[in-house]
């Protein structure tokens, strides 16, 4: 009896699952021959998803139940937002599990519980929680030497697919007396680091960058739940800091993704056909926290320290983030982390312009080129 409760509840969070959704079977079919150009990169083309970050790319906290505090030290990583791949799409929204719907044998998704070097779980997810931004060169390494090893990958020839996100650990230290290596400039050359490493070693790649998002959200958070802010006092103290006003907070978030945008903008990375860097502005730009229908935050989204994302909140963050990666630059809509019942959108139909890759600054473009 006390088994078959376990089961009954271990999947009792709310969940958003996309059932049924499907795209033109055209533009989301495997390219007749494989592409040359990472401008000319379908969805179905994706071979091989892997994941940079920090906490919130383990996805702690994700299956938490309740208010079950202890549950934020788990890695959730079969949940996170980008590369999870526990359940199917019907039942939980990941990018990894748009990507299985129209290639079955994409490879490199991590699934269930564990830390980032246990291989049966992670995969090639390497989130670590705590990582600030100058871990990236060293998760670029780690993700390299992964695929160079793996049997099943070639690693010269399958098209791969890397999500980055960091710097939700160096705003909430940026405020620190002295610590100079969180501003804006030593951000941005830590992720030019860990970006020109991938360029110069992983061949066949376009990396995804989800843009900082501005950690002032989380003061509106705190001022409708007084737990989560005594727990943000620890999580976060320069959210938490009096002394850091709301401007100041929103000022360095913006300023790490001004450096990175400046990136994508000088082409630096867009040297050669068979890599590239895209930035995905959908948090950076939201303009709200996920809320109920009575205009109070929606508890469902955030694991219980208010803070990390929730498997429903994963969930509601990959439907955004696939939006933007079909939509063209110029024209990435801002995250609505309240779930309206938006869909997921698919890529340009051929009654409007046919472009059915994954959009990059050369494909947003001019896509008959490609």
């Amino acid at each position: 009896l006390s088994l078959c409760f376990f089961i009954a509840v271990a999947y009792s969070y709310r969940e958003l699952g996309a059932p049924g959704w499907s795209c033109e079977a055209d533009l989301m079919r495997r390219s007749k021959t494989v592409p040359k150009t990472v401008h000319s990169l379908r969805p179905a083309d994706i071979d091989i998803v892997a994941a940079m970050g920090d906490s919130l790319t383990a996805a702690n906290g994700a299956g938490a139940e309740g208010e079950d505090a202890l549950a934020i030290a788990i890695q959730y990583r079969g949940l996170t937002w980008s590369v999870g791949g526990d359940k199917s799409l019907d039942e939980h929204i990941t990018v990894a599990n748009i990507l299985k719907k129209f290639n079955p044998d994409v490879f490199g998704y991590s699934i269930r519980t564990g830390s980032a070097n246990v291989w049966e779980t992670a995969h090639l997810n390497a989130g670590v929680p705590g990582a600030h931004s100058t871990w990236m060169l060293e998760q670029a390494q780690d993700l390299v030497r992964r695929m160079k090893e793996h049997p099943e990958i070639d690693f010269a020839n399958h098209w791969k697919m890397v999500h980055m996100f960091i710097g939700g650990n160096d705003v909430c230290s940026w405020c620190a007396r002295g610590n100079k290596d969180a501003d804006g400039d030593h951000y941005g050359a830590s992720i030019r680091e860990g970006l020109q490493y991938l360029k110069d070693n992983m061949p066949r790649t376009i990396v995804v960058v989800t843009g900082m998002i501005d950690m002032t959200l989380l003061r509106r958070v705190d001022s409708a739940h007084v737990i989560c802010k005594d727990i943000h006092t620890f999580e976060c103290k320069c959210e938490q800091n009096a002394t850091v006003t709301d401007a100041m907070l929103s000022g360095i978030c913006n300023d790490y993704m001004v450096k990175t945008q400046e990136m994508q903008d000088s082409g630096e990375f867009d040297t050669s056909d068979d890599f590239t860097m895209i930035i995905e502005p959908y948090l950076s730009t939201t303009p709200d926290i996920s809320r109920n229908p009575d205009g109070t935050p929606n508890m469902d989204f955030f694991a219980p320290d208010c803070f990390h994302f929730r498997a429903y909140g994963h969930a509601i963050v990959a439907k955004n983030l696939w939006n933007n990666m079909v939509q063209p630059v110029g024209g990435k809509t801002p995250a609505n982390l309240t779930d309206n019942g938006e869909p997921l959108l698919c890529p340009e139909p051929s009654n409007v312009q046919a472009c059915p890759f994954i959009r990059t600054t050369k494909n947003s473009d001019n896509c008959k080129t490609y």
